[in-house]
Order: structure tokens, then sequence, then C-alpha cells
């Protein structure tokens, strides 16, 4: 009988941690600038994304950088600007381009973080190049159209944050979407609410610090 209870406690164990090793927990960043910080979860249906940006946040890569391009009801664009990428330049060892990744779940809801690209057919990302989606909210008739021009399909929850809540919705399935604001999207306003030229160049540069949080400092800023 003792056996047999062993038994069950050893089966029982073994699928709890089978359960635990296919729910991986998720990697958190906070980006902090002038206007205040947000902390980032970043998705694991993203794999590629999620560890081209923390091997990249731990070299302080980003660090060097700034949110170039601040189009309100749009996107807060940063990391290296599009003119790095342009043909005939010499790119650095960490620009490169990697392969989408595309999960019907994943959108572009106000808060989310993707990567940006040039117009490339394959829809492959720069590696050293972010944007963070602002937009704005749409009608479900605005929502039909997008998905006749874009041959793309929302679902009713979908529709519903990009009705209430807001987004890019035109960018769905077109880039790269690999985290989202989880705290501090207030952050969101206070960036887009500065001056900027008809171009979206901030009057005054807004750089960015990024950091990976350990798990304590995670479970410090969400409690």
């Amino acid at each position: 009988m003792r056996k047999q209870i062993s038994l069950l406690v050893i089966l029982l164990i073994g699928l709890t941690a089978g359960t635990l090793q296919a729910q991986p927990t998720n990697q958190y960043v906070k980006i902090e600038t002038a206007q205040g910080y947000c902390i980032v979860k970043l998705y694991n249906e993203t794999p590629v994304h999620r560890e081209n940006f923390i091997s990249l946040v731990k070299k302080h890569y980003f660090d060097a950088t700034t949110f170039n391009r601040i189009l309100k009801g749009f996107v807060i664009q940063g990391g290296d600007p599009d003119s790095l990428y342009e043909k005939g330049r010499k790119l650095k060892p960490e620009m490169k381009w990697i392969k989408p990744e595309f999960a019907p779940n994943l959108f572009h809801k106000r808060g989310v973080l993707a990567m940006g690209r040039d117009d490339n057919k394959d829809k492959e990302s720069f590696t050293t190049q972010i944007y963070f989606v602002d937009g704005r909210k749409y009608t479900d008739a605005q929502l039909d159209a997008i998905e006749k021009r874009n041959n793309v399909h929302f679902t009713p929850e979908q529709r519903e944050v990009y009705r209430t809540v807001g987004g890019t919705p035109s960018l769905d399935q077109n880039y790269t979407v690999f985290g989202e604001i989880v705290k501090g999207m207030d952050w969101i306003d206070k960036v887009t609410a500065l001056k900027v030229d008809k171009n979206g160049n901030p009057d005054t540069p807004v750089g960015m610090r990024v950091t990976v949080l350990t798990v304590k400092e995670v479970a410090k800023e969400l409690k």
C-alpha cells in the first residue's frame, strides 16, 4: 500500500513539473525616460524577438538611443532611426533582420511593443528598432474595411479592444508585436504630449534607459 502511495506521489510531482515547464513565466523590462517609466511584459509566443531584445538591453544598446519619432494617435518609435538601414550603409553587428513571428492572439492594441522594419516583402524586423502603439479607437465599419483591405481577421475580442481601448489595427500581421505595457500606460500620454515637428521628431531628444527586471523586481513593481 505504501509503495502504491509513493508511486502516486512521484507521478503527481512529475505531472506538476511538466505543467510548469509547459507554461514558462514571462520576462519583463523597465523602460525609463524623462517623462516617467513603464513596465513591459515580453511575450513567450515571440521567442526570437524576445531574446534579441533582451540581449540588446543587457548590452545597454538602447540606452544610447532615443524615441526619435512620436506620432500621437499612431506610434512612438525608438532605437535606431530608419536612416541607418538605408542601402549602401554599413550596419553595426547588432543590426540585422529577423523573420516575423506573427500570432493570431497578438495584435496592435494600445500599449503593445513591436519591432520596426522597412518595406521588405518578407516582413522581417529590424533588430534594433522598436515602437509602442498609441493608436485610436475604431468602429466596426472601419475594422471591416481594414479586414477587407489587408486580408486579416479580427476576433470579437480584438474588435472590442479596438472599439474601446484603441490601437493600430492596420499594422496587424505586418509587424511583429512582442510585448505589452502592464504598468505605466500613462507614460504613452506623457510622451505623445511632447512638442514635435511635422515629421514627429521631438524638439528635445527623448533618451531611454531599459533594464531587464529580476523576479523580485517584477513582484515589487506589479504588487
